[in-house]
């Protein structure tokens, strides 16, 4: 059983053009944090997902699938 894709970052970083390193950077994470959010290994908490909508300037709720 595959587990479902809970937030949709890796989607998101490529529609803005960015990097997960640069994301890292504007964090202050580790890229191999960053990646590991990217593909669903772990979720950041909500508070993160907060900053990480503010620094791409979208919506949180388009960080997450439906």
């Amino acid at each position: 059983m595959t587990r479902k894709a809970i937030n949709r970052l890796k989607v998101v970083l490529v529609e803005k053009n960015v990097s997960s390193k640069w994301l890292a950077e504007q964090l202050g994470k580790n890229e191999a944090t960053i990646s590991r959010w990217c593909t669903n290994e772990v979720q950041p908490p909500i508070k993160t997902f907060v900053q990480i909508a503010e620094k791409l300037d979208v919506k949180l709720s388009t960080l997450f699938n439906d």
